[in-house]
């Protein structure tokens, strides 16, 4: 005899199995009539930029630009999306920098304390400008190459060290660290390794100014112009970007890039036009 228990449970078994079955032949049945249905469709217009869910690219470069001189600009942006502390741009040509990395190279220890308070990822270039000089040894005897590398804009290691020191908020402590690492980078060399630059007079830089056009779009052009420390720039139109440095005469890298040549064209003593040459591209662009 069979129990009444196994009964319903059997009943049970059978019943969940024809449930079972209908839930996943419906829809198959509706999508072969071509009526699909889509129960959880969201049909309202929320306009979201083109690389959601990724963050606005606006919102990301100017984090990164107020990092090197606004802290309560910087706190008003983080705040409500801490992750932005983590923020990395392309200023162009590859020229990355990270927030904390914008911070750094200006010697803005008190922006930089507020990032990593908020999970920004201190780096190599964060201990030189603090004067770590434990930190970056440890870091050079372990890979002997790290010396030379070079941080956001082509600033050297040695440099952020030297734009530490001149924080006015460091202490004594923190200076004969900073003093004893810059003493043992000079020592071992390759830590200041920038680019032999050709100088260039402020008469021979208002030559180079202006904008310079390549295609029919409003957009497709470059202006070159001088930031606030009177170096020649090349950004998009109407804009300031990265720093040109000459390494030889009407040639220029890109806050040194090491594989982008900006050769200016002259005729008659004229600047007429740029040509910008980089692994994919070399685009020419003439001077109105």
């Amino acid at each position: 005899m069979i129990s009444t228990k196994y009964n319903l449970t059997r009943r049970a078994v059978i019943k969940s199995s024809v449930l079972g079955t209908l839930s996943v032949a419906v829809p198959n049945i509706l999508s072969a009539n071509g009526n699909t249905i889509h129960s959880h469709v969201n049909e309202e217009d929320y306009n979201l930029p083109d690389r959601y869910p990724a963050i606005r690219e606006d919102i990301v470069s100017e984090v990164v630009g107020a990092s090197h001189f606004d802290l309560e600009r910087v706190k008003k942006i983080v705040e409500g999306r801490p992750e932005l502390a983590r923020a990395t741009w392309d200023w162009g040509f590859g020229d990355w920098e990270s927030a904390i990395g914008a911070a750094s190279h200006v010697g803005r220890r008190d922006i930089v304390d507020y990032l990593i308070g908020q999970g920004a990822r201190p780096n190599l270039f964060t201990y030189a400008m603090w004067g770590d000089y434990n930190s970056v040894r440890a870091m050079i005897e372990f890979d002997p190459k790290v010396r030379f590398v070079r941080g956001p804009h082509g600033i050297t290691l040695l440099e952020h060290v030297r734009i530490g020191l001149l924080s006015k908020s460091i202490s004594p402590e923190q200076r004969e660290n900073g003093e004893k690492l810059m003493s043992y980078l000079e020592e071992i060399g390759g830590a200041d390794n920038a680019t032999i630059h050709i100088k260039i007079s402020e008469q021979e830089k208002q030559r180079y100014l202006g904008d310079y056009y390549y295609g029919h779009g409003e957009k497709d052009g470059f202006s070159v112009k001088l930031n606030m420390r009177q170096l020649l720039t090349l950004g998009k139109l109407g804009s300031f970007g990265g720093a040109l440095y000459q390494i030889s005469p009407g040639v220029f890298t890109y806050n040194g890039a090491p594989s982008v040549r900006i050769t200016f064209e002259q005729k008659g003593g004229e600047v007429v036009a740029l040509r910008i040459q980089e692994p994919d591209h070399s685009i020419r662009a003439v001077k109105k």
